[in-house]
């Protein structure tokens, strides 16, 4: 792809978009390989990856080709193109006017634009949360941080966005600013959607999952008013400060630009200035930065692998590295069973086996107890069922998790709706290995939360509602668990007396590791708690299975896999 830099502000294209509108076929490939990914850029995140996106991206390299004579000025050729696509953005809204599309179904059922970003760009933490938070957003709003966020990320100047936008600079200023305000919004119920405020659970019990603005402004007064969600009203860094220098989205895998001009085949498309190097200039190691593609036929090129690279493996955090324990005073957590004072080798071989450490009653470590570190296992990624967000409510409703990568799954339990006996989820089908590998969200669900006179109110309940029990010997659950699945299994909620719900995330190592690090300096009760031994000795969790029975709810607790 070529970088901003290489770009500059068009200058550097001078040269080639002069040739190209004297006819150089050479230079009309150029510029066609090298602007495709700021288009689609711009168009995938002002309409969130909606299935019109490749015709507008389509539209828009179209008429830059067919309109190219008519730029008087090369050193605008950016911010030409970039109003080229934002006309056909509203082109497409206008046109939806008589037919509505469902904006919440991406194309093919791929994954929307949001999404792609903080997979194809692996951001995490506050990046993902921004990138999520677009999802929230109105079109017009959409469309006015698409130019944005390449603003902040260097792609664009604000004269190019304010010529894009159609307003003056002042104008525009003052537009971003109030997109800023309600993007900032959204970052906050993203980050309220992620927690466990019982109010929030019951209001959004009605709510489909699709993002709009009827639920955004609903959400914004719930957190207003809302102590459990007071916090994530503050952001901690600045959205404009973690979108700096953020490359562009890859072209991903399937994506198609039709060489078709005006009803001409491609074939016939040289006479008006396409050439056999604009079928080959996105399979040149210059461009394929952006996307490896190929010719198909119909005269068209399509994107069949993207460069990235795999992140390199980790190996795992040795044991000499691993932070201390507590102080004997302070209670510990083992996973296993303790061995015998004098193990023979058979039964030390015997304890390293997968499957012979199940998930064992443990007491909480002290609030301030840091955690040991949090060995990383390779994580190539995992696919769900669920997407990445399964929330499961009600009985009988799962999600299958495939691939090699980390897992979290968080409570949250509504005593105030139905306390009782709490029938633990259960891991079935499984084809590989499954591990438990960490305890994090800043505490237990047994943790108070306040006090009363009669007893204290914790995540499990309280006196005036109740209060959800396990069953005997069942592990304590935190608010958020770590997992780490290295083959299929399959994840039932069994609902049957106590109210409670469980959301089901693929994440990775490193948001793990800042979840378990989040202290109670920073608003929580206790650090998180690392169960992980970096081998196959570290915890199978309990209610886990090979096989897979009609009634998930009868896995036994403590079933060896």
């Amino acid at each position: 792809m070529s970088t901003n830099a290489d770009r500059g502000d068009g200058r550097h294209w001078h040269a080639t978009i002069a040739a190209a509108q004297a006819g150089d076929r050479q230079a009309l490939d150029e510029l066609v390989a090298g602007w495709l990914p700021l288009v689609y850029n711009v168009v995938g995140r002002a309409l969130n990856g909606h299935a019109d996106v490749d015709d507008v991206v389509q539209e828009t390299m179209l008429r830059a080709v067919d309109h190219l004579g008519s730029l008087r000025d090369p050193d605008s050729f950016r911010s030409w193109l970039v109003a080229i696509a934002m006309r056909q953005i509203r082109d497409r809204a206008r046109r939806r006017t008589t037919q509505p599309l469902d904006d919440s179904v991406p194309a093919d059922g791929a994954a929307d634009f949001a999404e792609l970003t903080v997979l194809k760009l692996q951001l995490e933490g506050e990046r993902r949360e921004v990138a999520e938070a677009v999802r929230w957003l109105d079109d017009e709003d959409r469309q006015l941080l698409s130019l944005w966020w390449l603003e902040v990320a260097g792609e664009l100047t604000r004269r190019e966005l304010a010529a894009a936008v159609g307003v003056s600079r002042q104008h525009a200023a003052v537009r971003v600013q109030r997109m800023k305000e309600r993007l900032e919004t959204s970052r906050s119920i993203v980050r309220a959607l992620d927690g466990a405020c019982p109010g929030l659970r019951d209001l959004t019990a009605r709510w489909n999952g699709r993002p709009d603005s009827v639920w955004r402004k609903r959400l914004a007064r719930h957190i207003r008013g809302c102590g459990y969600c007071g916090d994530t009203r503050t952001s901690v860094v600045p959205a404009e400060r973690l979108l700096v220098g953020i490359a562009l989205v890859p072209v991903p895998v399937g994506f198609t630009l039709s060489l078709a001009l005006g009803g001409k085949t491609a074939a016939a498309a040289t006479s008006v200035g396409w050439s056999a190097k604009l079928l080959t200039a996105l399979a040149k190691p210059a461009v394929a930065v952006t996307a490896g593609a190929t010719i198909a036929a119909g005269g068209a090129y399509v994107v069949v692998q993207t460069p990235d690279t795999p992140p390199p493996r980790a190996a795992v955090a040795p044991a000499a590295t691993r932070t201390p324990g507590p102080p004997p005073t302070v209670p510990t957590v083992t996973a296993a069973p303790a061995p015998s004072p004098s193990p023979s080798v058979t039964e030390r071989k015997a304890a390293a086996l997968y499957g012979s450490v199940v998930d064992g009653v443990d007491r909480a470590p002290a609030r301030n107890t840091r955690p040991a570190a949090l060995p990383h296992r390779p994580e190539p990624g995992i696919t769900s069922t669920g997407g990445r967000q399964a929330v499961m409510q009600h009985r009988g409703d799962s999600v299958t998790l495939s691939g090699q990568g980390y897992v979290l799954v968080r409570w949250q339990i509504s005593p105030h709706s139905r306390p009782g006996a709490l029938v633990m989820p259960s891991w079935t089908g499984l084809d590989g290995r499954l591990f438990h590998v960490a305890s994090a969200g800043g505490r237990r669900m047994d943790d108070p939360l306040d006090g009363t006179s009669d007893g204290p109110v914790t995540g499990m309940g309280g006196p005036g509602t109740g209060y959800t029990v396990l069953p005997a010997g069942t592990q304590q659950m935190w608010q958020n668990e770590y997992f780490y699945v290295d083959g299929t299994v399959t994840l039932t909620q069994n609902e049957r007396g106590a109210d409670y719900g469980i959301t089901v995330f693929p994440t990775t190592w490193q948001a793990a590791d800042d979840d378990l690090r989040r202290g109670p300096d920073q608003g929580v009760i206790r650090y998180g708690l690392v169960r992980d031994t970096g081998d196959d000795s570290a915890p199978v969790p309990q209610y886990a299975t090979r096989t897979t029975p009609g009634d998930p709810a009868t896995v036994p607790q403590r079933s060896r896999v």
